[in-house]
């Protein structure tokens, strides 16, 4: 697959969070299995045994272990995260399971989405990962509008960052069309 990766200049960065930041953030034309970082994110259910999308498609890539640790962890909550071993995929250490909310128009699903992002960084940053990889997570089957969804995305992200400014990440953004790169790019703009 053509990857693009532009990266978010630091200048924008630092103008947003508004002091000196030691993480990049990546916009990357591509999936999480696309990428070589420390930890992938899976846009997973709340059973974390599977399903379809990028979740299916990172148990296929993991292998059967994955599943079995997956076991062992008894599910997740929505809006929180949990970490485990990237078996077969070589080009990444870890695995970080979140589970997004189904979309209802509540307010509690941006809270749930912020969650998402915000508990992933933290267990990359407590398993020290110098890179995470996200999907857009809640934006497939979930139904969460993708213009709404990078905002949130990119609100909780930068909020990580001002709450956590020795932390040195490279966060890449996983667009897997060119639709999701345009709305990373205008929530950027509306954010500045």
């Amino acid at each position: 697959m053509d990857r693009h990766i532009e990266e978010i200049k630091k200048e924008k960065i630092n103008q947003l969070l508004k002091f000196e930041t030691l993480s990049k953030i990546f916009f990357v034309r591509g999936g999480v299995l696309d990428i070589e970082a420390d930890a992938i994110v899976n846009a997973a259910n709340n059973s974390l045994l599977g399903g379809g999308g990028v979740d299916g498609a990172i148990h296929r890539a993991a292998g059967s272990k994955l599943l079995e640790e997956c076991r062992r962890l008894h599910g997740c909550d929505t809006g929180d995260a949990k970490i485990t071993g990237a078996y077969n995929i070589k080009y990444a250490k870890h695995i970080i399971h979140t589970v997004g909310p189904i979309y209802s128009g509540a307010k509690k699903d941006e809270e749930n989405l912020s969650s998402c992002y915000e508990k992933s960084l933290d267990l990359a940053l407590k398993n020290k990962c110098k890179s995470i990889a996200f999907p857009g997570i809640s934006t497939g089957v979930y139904g969460y509008p993708l213009n709404e969804a990078t905002k949130v995305s990119l609100k909780a992200i930068f909020s990580w960052l001002k709450n956590h400014k020795e932390a040195e990440i490279n966060i890449y953004l996983c667009c897997f069309k060119d639709v999701e790169m345009e709305a990373y790019k205008n929530s950027l703009k509306s954010l500045s």
